[in-house]
């Protein structure tokens, strides 16, 4: 497997879904509907299609990881991809993954101050991003600790599955979701960052090729799980009489706990 054949699987595997299910309705109610419930009243089993197809690719992106830690011929592959990558490199720390992990999702924002609307107003994809990165980050955490996979450059034993590469794929599925209606060029950005970070980290030595993938389902997942849940759990701050103004959620990211607030002016 070289290089660039390893990348593109990164990219395409991930993407290639979005493109066929992008035009399927959405389940998340935006706040104009929000009383209404439209999408769990009506076609019920359409979303329910739409949800599977969905579900199946990070499915198989974990079920993947999670074989490569026992599973001696892709343990065999995880060593393949290690000598391609990164024994047969310059063995040059690159320090960009740590900052282009976030990428997909500061793009959200940036699209909205130049003026191109996405799916959610502010509040309402704020806290959809929020809830995404608390589930991704709580998974990651305790997975690594319970997995205690040691790491390509043996530093420690939190390899599994790879958190830069969990951050940069809920961000690049958060991007598509907010802007698949615009143009679906927005999730082709987004997730060619989210691979590049993949790839980075492998470059670095401080991954395996299991734990990249398995990264990039629990991303996927975690933003999919956030946009389904965020109705009913707006509804629980939401009142018929006042809009909602102000909403503090917790966060978690790269191993700290803290709180966010969003607060719409009026």
């Amino acid at each position: 497997m070289c290089k660039k054949t390893l990348y593109l699987f990164l990219f395409l595997v991930a993407l290639l879904p979005r493109f066929s299910l992008a035009q399927q309705p959405d389940t998340v109610v935006s706040a104009p509907q929000l009383q209404q419930d439209s999408l769990y009243q009506h076609q019920p089993e359409k979303i329910k299609r739409h949800y599977k197809g969905l579900l199946l690719v990070p499915a198989t992106f974990i079920i993947y990881g999670a074989a490569s830690l026992n599973v001696s011929g892709l343990k065999g592959v995880n060593d393949k991809v290690k000598e391609e990558v990164y024994l047969e490199g310059n063995h040059k720390m690159h320090h960009l993954d740590n900052y282009l992990q976030y990428a997909p999702g500061l793009m959200v924002y940036g699209l909205n101050l130049a003026g191109i609307k996405g799916k959610h107003n502010f509040v309402d994809r704020t806290a959809i991003y929020a809830m995404a990165n608390i589930i991704m980050g709580s998974t990651v955490t305790v997975t690594k600790h319970l997995t205690h996979e040691t790491r390509p450059d043996g530093s420690n034993d939190l390899s599994f599955p790879s958190g830069h590469t969990a951050t940069a794929f809920a961000a690049a599925e958060f991007l598509m979701r907010e802007y698949q209606d615009v143009s679906l060029w927005y999730g082709v950005a987004g997730y060619a960052m989210a691979a590049t970070t993949g790839y980075l980290r492998m470059l670095n030595n401080r991954h395996w090729f299991g734990d990249i993938v398995a990264g990039a389902g629990v991303g996927i997942l975690s933003t999919e799980l956030a946009y389904s849940l965020y109705p009913s759990v707006k509804r629980i701050f939401h009142s018929k009489k006042t809009d909602m103004a102000t909403l503090i959620l917790p966060t978690y990211q790269q191993g700290a706990f803290g709180l966010s607030m969003v607060h719409r002016f009026k």
